[in-house]
This record gives C-alpha cells, sequence and structure tokens, in this order.
C-alpha cells in the first residue's frame, strides 16, 4: 500500500468514529434542549381563566371550585382539572387560593365550623384569609390573581404554585405575594 491510501483499519475507524459522533449528537439534543428551554421560551404570564359568575359564590362564604387549566392536552385526560378555595369577602373583592398546602402540596380542606382550612397529611392549619395558623407551612397559602370580568370571577393561572415560584418569595413589610 501507499503512503497515501488509507489502510481498512483506518478508515473503519474514521467510520466507527463518526457514527459514535451522530448517535452522541442525537442523544444529546434532547438534552440540550431541556437545558435551554427555560431561557429560549422565556416566562409567559399566564392564561386567565373564568371560574363562574360572582353570584355562585356568596358573600361571607368559602366554595370550592374548579377549572381546566389551558395548558392541558386531550391526552392529559382529568390531570388539567384543577381545584381552588374562592373566599368571598365582599362585593368585588375575592381571595382565591391554590387547594395544595405550602408544606408538601397535600390537598387542604375548609371547615366552616372552624374557619379552617386543614391539611390532613402533617397538621397544617390556615385562617379563613390564608394565613398561617399553625402547624409545619412556613407560609400562608398559595394565592392566584384574579380580577372580575363581566361579572365572572377570572384567575390567572399558569405557574404551579411552590415555594421556590418567583412570585411566591415573600419580602420583609410586603404583603403575601399572589402565585399561580
Amino acid at each position: 500500500m501507499t503512503e497515501n491510501q488509507p489502510s481498512r483499519r483506518g478508515a473503519l475507524m474514521k467510520l466507527g468514529i463518526l457514527c459514535n459522533g451522530l448517535v452522541a449528537a442525537v442523544l444529546a439534543l434532547p438534552v440540550v434542549r431541556f437545558l435551554l428551554s427555560s431561557v429560549t421560551r422565556g416566562r409567559e404570564a399566564g392564561a386567565w381563566v373564568s371560574l363562574g359568575p360572582a353570584a355562585q359564590f356568596p358573600e361571607g362564604e368559602t366554595r370550592l371550585a374548579t377549572f381546566r387549566h389551558p395548558y392541558g392536552t386531550a391526552a392529559d385526560g382529568k390531570t388539567p382539572d384543577t381545584a381552588c378555595w374562592v373566599r368571598h369577602v365582599d362585593g368585588d373583592h375575592f381571595q382565591v387560593f391554590a387547594v395544595n398546602c405550602a408544606h408538601l402540596g397535600c390537598p387542604v380542606r375548609w371547615f366552616p365550623q372552624s374557619g379552617l382550612f386543614l391539611c390532613p397529611c402533617h397538621g397544617g392549619a390556615y385562617y379563613r384569609d390564608g394565613t398561617r395558623a399553625a402547624g409545619p407551612p412556613e407560609r400562608g397559602m398559595f394565592e392566584y390573581p384574579y380580577k372580575m370580568e363581566n361579572d365572572l370571577v377570572v384567575i390567572q393561572v399558569g405557574d404551579l404554585p411552590t415555594p421556590g415560584s418567583s412570585t411566591a418569595r415573600l419580602g420583609e413589610g410586603e404583603k403575601r405575594s399572589p402565585c399561580a
């Protein structure tokens, strides 16, 4: 063989390296997309979803309401159906709480007799206005931003309510920030 012609061993080695490189690139693409998704996607403000007419929530009472998460797909089944607690304070003033406890996310229940939301998992308790009453949660309940449109209670959904969410952080002297 001449020095200008590659050997069979060298050609197969280069072909093997090329094939391994292609496989590595195909496997790395989803990982890279995942890592860059938060940067390239940006932060969406969230969608506004109607909970129903204000008359459905009597003044001075707290009621359970459900809504279909707007980012759900048909393949998700019942998963996007989400519950929340709606407290009609007075007039057009409402509070809409996520059904999840701020400790570990267990669903809380409303007990009108005591005026408390209670978490069955670890004994977390919240007053009717969502502030922490007792137990392991370090903060009050997560609250959805709401607005009134054509006598409908409409809430902003998008992010999951979690303690690490930028809208859920509490600053000194600040009121509880809504989170959704």
